[in-house]
């Protein structure tokens, strides 16, 4: 997963640091490989776990599930035991996606992190995707040993996010400046590098001791919560996709009942094509807004086409853009906030903020896809154009944000983020 073509130690955003000699050289690709195996495929794994129960729940929602339930009409997003569930839900995952980019974001240079969150976004939509594929056929023990096909469901996977949950306390590693303490990982030479590569990089290697006052400074900043309004207004569309993509298979395109199941498999499965190549794009060109720009446009010519066309081949191909959009620019938004910030409680509080604004976008897109709106459901495909619509927005005005304080920064006349030589990346 190492990407070889990094230069080492290259000068980032206008710290100037390289490495002298082929085995110091040899020693960063050793140090890359090692933390991109343990560190990126367990995040994907526990990423795919963390979304899980929408992949479930949305195979689940074309079968008899809706019926034995009786979760009609707007029932399927809040209703009695699903309301509980779905808190507890919440409070059990809600720590999972923010955490493990802030300790991605803690190991990598901000020219590397893009494509190690793509790494991460991979593992996820790839599990899950197979995820649908195994619904299908535990969808065929329907019936068996009294249980319904979709109880199967949540049967199986339940029992393999615990498995894994378990296997997870044995294999995630530390912080870098800790990394002594995670078994069978680095040498101290390679920790050596790992915290000065970081501390080079943005001097933020090593965090400050705990105070809350450290933490709730960082309240004052206005960047935060603009970046947490766009994962508010990316959740949106993603929740509503992954949780009602096979309901738009059945009564929008008319699929049966397996069939939708199967077939929202495949787009995931294209969305590593795109989350990957804009990926290295970004970090090759140390650029975020105008990838997740791209992303945005992509996005609203997928739901332009889910929407607004007549063609069955036409809206599925709609649904491969739409998801490969919003699965890129959860590796590229990510990158964005952990790109343009600094300092280790300041990575805390915001993705403390992303976090409650990503959660409410998720319960704000379990509403907009409305059943009894098929087969075009209009609230959906405007909510999420419009959402996207917004993100532009917000890039636009954050790129001429960090540019001219990036200005100021080359005449000398502003510290960044209380960083020396820290520019933001735009």
């Amino acid at each position: 997963m190492a990407d070889a073509s990094t230069p080492l130690l290259a000068a980032q955003d206008g710290n100037d640091a390289t490495h002298e000699g082929p085995e110091d050289g040899a020693l960063e690709r050793s140090l890359l490989l090692k933390v991109d195996l343990r560190l990126c495929t367990i995040a994907g794994i526990l990423c795919s776990l963390n979304l899980l129960d929408s992949g479930v729940i949305s195979s689940a929602s074309v079968t008899s599930m809706i019926s034995d339930l009786d979760l009609t009409g707007i029932r399927f997003s809040t209703w009695k035991e699903m309301i509980a569930l779905r808190i507890l839900l919440g409070m059990a995952m809600s720590g999972v996606y923010p955490g493990l980019s802030y300790l991605i974001s803690t190991w990598y240079l901000r020219s590397e992190q893009q494509t190690r969150y793509a790494y991460m976004q991979t593992g996820q939509v790839i599990i899950l995707a197979t995820g649908s594929i195994v619904n299908f056929g535990l969808n065929k023990l329907n019936g068996k040993a009294g249980l319904a096909g979709w109880r199967y469901m949540f049967l199986v996977q339940g029992f393999i996010t615990i498995v894994l949950g378990i296997l997870t306390y044995f294999w995630m590693v530390d912080f870098p400046d800790q990394a002594h303490n995670t078994p069978w990982f680095l040498t101290e030479e390679e920790q050596k590098l790992a915290v000065s590569r970081i501390q080079l990089d943005r001097k933020d290697a090593e965090a400050d001791p705990f105070a809350w006052p450290k933490v709730f400074e960082h309240a004052k900043d206005p960047k935060v919560y603009g970046f947490a309004c766009m994962f508010f207004l990316l959740n949106l569309v993603s929740t509503s996709l992954s949780y009602f993509l096979p309901i738009i298979l059945k009564s929008g395109m008319g699929f049966s009942e397996n069939v939708s199941i199967l077939l929202s498999a495949p787009p995931y499965y294209y969305a590593v094509i795109p989350v990957i190549l804009t990926s290295i794009i970004g970090d090759r060109y140390r650029v975020r807004g105008p990838i997740i720009v791209f992303n945005c446009v992509c996005l609203i010519f997928g739901f332009c086409m889910l929407g607004f066309v007549d063609h069955v081949t036409v809206r599925y191909v709609g649904a491969f853009l739409a998801t490969g959009a919003y699965v890129s620019n959860w590796a590229a938004l990510t990158t964005y906030y952990a790109n343009n910030i600094a300092g280790q409680w300041k990575r805390a509080f915001t993705a403390a903020a992303v976090t409650a604004m990503n959660g409410a976008g998720g319960v704000a897109g379990s509403f907009i896809v409305r059943q009894t709106e098929a087969p075009w459901y209009p609230t959906a495909i405007w909510i999420s154009i419009g959402s996207h619509v917004l993100i532009i927005a917000f890039v636009a005005a954050f790129s001429t944000w960090f540019a001219r304080a990036n200005g100021r920064q080359i005449a000398g006349k502003a510290l960044l983020e209380g960083t020396e030589g820290f520019r933001y990346t735009l």
